[in-house]
């Protein structure tokens, strides 16, 4: 199993320690680094800055946000990218929420699926360097009865192949994502129960297209605190699992909320949701289940995070991403340096 570090989203404050945890990353023989993107900092920028100043990491996009590029234009970043870092960036995608979509980008939250598979299709078609028309339900290319034409991508990537993400949670989505990327990228993974919440509808995609699950990432984001007190480092993260259980997406269309049912918080997932969107966020951490947060994060000393590693290896992860805890600099490099020792003590390395 390999280990990859999540800068997460730029602009918080911590611009040049990201860059500093990047490039330690890239010295400890970290595999990957991803940057995100919300309505903020876009992660192509990030990536460019970063993959300019590392040697050996590759660097990725986690995610590009579908909605805020068109597929020829997420083909001709992804060329250049690649190009520019010697052959060393992953594609990220995926379709973002509801509320991102239309509030930021103007864009229908409609068909996601049918919406992923055509722009997946595209960027391929693109990134190949083919003529690129497309006949689809959401993009057509050229537009007919125009002036435009079948043109051709001219940038060379520095691969043939780029390696293509896609962010997936839903069941539907996840099966799909098997069928038509190269690696999933997941969140609030537990090695309990990733078998059942991805890995058997990552596995039914790669069966569908008469593929096995053999080359394909397995890619999960797992926050990393390291400490004696469990129950204290678990508490740190209970805004930040609040955040995506009880307040993202909407009371209908929130992904994350699924998963936690999914994964046997039916009624807790409910309560959560309920208290944040009554603006009780303080409440709508007190709520959250000490297990939940533990299954989810690695926490504790780097004996309890490597097995936690192996854990996650047995289950079938491929690529396990850091989200290293810490309010300064000393603190992230610690978490990202045990994380590497913890591999090591796994024999996973």
């Amino acid at each position: 199993m390999r280990l990859g570090i999540n800068l997460g989203y730029w602009g918080a404050g911590m611009d040049s320690d990201n860059l500093a945890v990047a490039q330690e990353a890239d010295r400890l023989g970290y595999d990957v680094c991803w940057a995100a993107e919300a309505y903020g900092s876009d992660a192509a920028t990030v990536l460019s800055w970063v993959a300019a100043q590392t040697e050996n990491i590759d660097v990725g996009s986690a995610i590009f946000q579908i909605p805020a590029r068109t597929p020829a234009m997420t083909a001709m970043t992804a060329a250049t990218l690649d190009s520019l870092s010697g052959g060393r960036f992953r594609l990220g995608l995926g379709v973002s929420g509801p509320q991102v979509s239309e509030g930021w980008y103007g864009v229908k939250f409609d068909k996601p699926l049918a919406r992923t598979r055509e722009y997946v299709e595209i960027v391929r078609k693109a990134m190949s360097r083919e003529r690129l028309s497309y006949e689809g339900q959401h993009w057509t290319l050229p537009l007919p009865d125009g002036p435009g034409k079948p043109l051709k991508l001219t940038v060379h990537p520095q691969r043939e192949h780029i390696p293509l993400y896609i962010a997936a949670i839903g069941p539907k989505n996840l099966e799909q994502t098997g069928e038509i990327a190269d690696g999933a990228l997941l969140i609030f993974p537990s090695a309990e129960h990733i078998e059942d919440t991805a890995l058997q509808h990552l596995r039914a995609g790669r069966e569908k297209a008469g593929k096995t699950m053999d080359g394909f990432d397995v890619c999960p984001t797992v926050p990393l605190a390291v400490g004696d007190d469990v129950n204290a480092l678990a508490d740190t993260f209970r805004p930040y699992t609040a955040l995506y259980v009880g307040g993202m997406g909407s009371r209908k269309q929130n992904f994350y909320n699924q998963l936690a049912q999914r994964m046997g918080y039916e009624k807790e997932a409910a309560e959560i949701q309920d208290k944040y969107l009554s603006g009780d966020k303080t409440g709508a951490a007190a709520a959250i289940p000490h297990q939940l947060i533990d299954q989810t994060t690695l926490l504790g000393s780097v004996e309890r995070i490597a097995e936690r590693m192996q854990a996650y290896a047995a289950a079938g992860v491929t690529t396990l991403t850091l989200s290293p805890a810490g309010f300064t600099l000393d603190e992230r490099i610690a978490a990202l340096r045990a994380g590497a020792d913890a591999l090591e003590l796994a024999g996973l390395a």
